[in-house]
C-alpha cells in the first residue's frame, strides 16, 4: 500500500470523487480520499491522501487555498456560475474604478451565505438535493477570510482575479456577492485552483501522467511522504526498546528517545521509530512529564 499525498491536478468535467475513483484503479488501493471539494467544472489544485495519508485528510482540508476566478459581470445564475440558469441580467456595467473598489472591499473578513448549489447539508440533505427539487431554504451565513485579492485582468465584462482565502470559502458565491454590490449582477465564469495549502499547481500532476507513472513502477515520484507534512516539528527517534510502546501509541518519557535527540527536545516533534519509520506526532505534557501522541500514522 502507498502512503502519503499526491498533488494532482484535477482536469474539467471530473468530480472530487470522480478522482479518487479513478486513482482507486490506477494505483489498485482502496484507502484514498481527497482534501476538499472542487466543483466540476473548476480545475486545478486537489491534494489526494494514500493510505496512512487518508489522516491528514481533515487536516489539509483546513488549510488556506488559492484560486484564479474570472468573474463574468452583468450576468447572475441560480449556481452562482456560468452553468446555471440565468436569472438576471444586466447591460449597465459600471466603469472600472467602480469596479476595483467593490472588487477590494472584499478584503479581510465577510459574511458569507453559502450557496444552494453547495454540498453541504441541512437537516440531513444536501442543499443541491433541494436546489434540484426547486427548493430554497435558509442558510447561515459563515466567516470567512479574503486573506488578498489581486485584480490580474479587467476586460468586461469579465474581471480576472487572483484570490487567495480561508477554508469554506465559495468563490463563485464572491462573484456573485461582487456583482450585487456593483448593481449588475454576476457570475463565475472560470475557476483554477492554484494552491492548496503548502501544494501548488506547478507541481500538480494529471490523472494521465499518474497512469503512465504507474505503467512504468515509479508512482512514488509523485508522492509526497506524510512526516513532510510536518517539517516544522523536529525528529526525534525512539530507543529500541521503546519501539514498542511508540507502535501502540503510548505515552513517551524523554529518556525513551534516542540520546542524540534528547538535547532541547521542544513541546511537539515528529517520533520515528529506532529504524527511522515515521510513526506520529507527539507533544510534551509538563504535568506528566511525558510526551502523549496527538496523533499517529501506524498503519498495519
Amino acid at each position: 500500500m502507498i502512503h502519503g499525498i499526491i498533488n494532482v491536478y484535477k482536469e474539467k468535467g471530473y468530480t472530487s470523487h470522480d478522482v479518487v475513483a479513478k486513482m482507486r484503479g490506477i494505483l489498485h488501493q482502496k484507502k484514498i480520499g481527497h482534501t476538499g471539494t472542487l466543483d466540476p467544472d473548476a480545475e486545478g489544485v486537489l491534494p489526494v491522501c494514500l493510505g496512512a495519508g487518508t489522516k491528514l485528510c481533515d487536516m489539509l482540508t483546513d488549510r488556506d487555498k488559492e484560486y484564479r476566478a474570472v468573474l463574468l459581470l452583468g450576468k447572475a445564475t441560480d449556481t452562482q456560475d456560468i452553468s446555471g440558469t440565468v436569472i438576471s441580467s444586466s447591460e449597465e456595467i459600471p466603469d472600472e474604478d467602480v469596479i476595483r473598489q467593490a472588487v477590494m472591499s472584499f478584503t479581510g473578513e465577510y459574511d458569507q451565505i453559502p450557496p444552494m448549489y453547495s454540498a453541504l447539508k441541512v437537516n440531513g440533505k444536501k442543499l443541491y438535493e433541494l436546489a434540484r427539487e426547486g427548493k430554497t431554504v435558509e442558510r447561515q451565513a459563515r466567516r470567512v477570510w479574503i486573506h488578498q485579492i489581486v485584480i490580474e485582468e479587467i476586460a468586461l465584462p469579465r474581471v480576472t482575479m487572483t484570490v487567495s482565502c480561508s477554508k469554506g470559502t465559495y468563490i463563485r458565491t464572491l462573484c456573485h456577492d461582487i456583482g450585487e454590490k456593483l448593481g449588475c449582477g454576476g457570475c463565475m465564469e472560470s475557476l483554477l485552483r492554484t494552491k492548496a495549502g503548502v501544494f501548488c499547481l506547478e507541481e500538480s500532476v494529471r490523472l494521465s501522467q499518474l497512469q503512465e507513472l504507474a505503467r512504468k513502477g515509479n508512482i512514488e515520484e509523485a508522492v509526497t511522504p506524510v512526516d513532510e507534512m510536518f517539517v516544522q516539528y523536529p525528529r526525534c527517534h525512539t530507543t529500541e526498546k521503546a519501539d514498542r510502546l511508540l507502535y501502540n501509541g503510548n505515552a513517551l518519557e524523554i529518556q525513551q528517545f534516542d540520546v542524540r535527540d534528547r538535547q532541547d527536545i521542544p513541546e511537539k516533534i515528529r517520533v520515528y521509530d529506532s529504524k527511522g519509520k515515521f510513526c506520529g506526532i507527539y507533544m510534551y505534557h509538563a504535568d506528566r512529564k511525558k510526551y502523549l501522541p496527538v496523533k499517529m500514522f501506524l498503519e498495519g
